[in-house]
């Protein structure tokens, strides 16, 4: 006699849910590597490219440098953050240090919840909804800075909240920013979209 099929649950891009159900849905599916839910909205994420997955490394490596140099932070990647009702995403990087009121791990240990202090997501271009939807989430619930690096684009934005208002930071005289959350974590952006590696990472403090 034949097993059973078991039917998974549906979970398209487009789907309007409670986080709850996303939750319960997407927990169910593990033949998805990545969804998420923004605004009350599903996305499924594609297939990855090596134009998103390289410079994804280079962000990632940049990131891990600093954690060596700083023990105290926490560095995920691809990790669940449970922002609100709303919200669950997967940023493709997060810096942060558990605190009062702050980012925390859950009960059984396996997501964030609450804002972490610094986010950094690998863009298509500036239609991505990293920049429109996934801004509005991260600003709403308190994400001190959001980098977003616009691959096709060749652009790498850095904002920082401000009075509830995302602002962007520009490098200062030597192409440099450097985090006002995270002390000695400096990025110069020309190095880093001319894929000078050892020269990015020389920044660091």
């Amino acid at each position: 006699m034949p097993t059973p099929t078991i039917a998974l649950p549906v979970l398209e891009s487009g789907d309007h849910l409670s986080r709850t159900e996303f939750h319960h849905r997407y927990c169910a599916r593990e033949d998805l590597k990545k969804a998420e839910l923004v605004e009350g909205v599903v996305y499924v994420a594609s297939p990855v490219s090596p134009f998103h997955s390289e410079p994804h490394g280079d962000v990632v490596g940049w990131l891990f440098t600093y954690r060596v140099q700083h023990p105290d932070v926490q560095l995920n990647v691809d990790s669940t953050v449970l922002l609100d009702a709303d919200n669950e995403v997967q940023p493709d990087a997060c810096l942060w240090r558990s605190e009062p009121g702050g980012p925390h791990l859950t009960a059984d240990g396996r997501f964030i919840d609450g804002a972490p202090q610094l986010v950094v997501e690998v863009a298509a271009s500036s239609a991505s909804y990293d920049l429109h939807q996934k801004f509005e989430a991260y600003r709403r619930n308190g994400v001190l800075e959001y980098l977003v690096w616009q691959v096709l684009d060749e652009q790498f934005n850095w904002f920082r909240l401000e009075n509830g208002a995302y602002m962007r930071v520009e490098p200062d005289t030597r192409g440099v920013i450097e985090s006002s959350v995270f002390p000695g974590l400096r990025l110069n952006v020309a190095k880093l979209l001319a894929g000078d590696r050892a020269g990015m990472l020389a920044e660091l403090g």
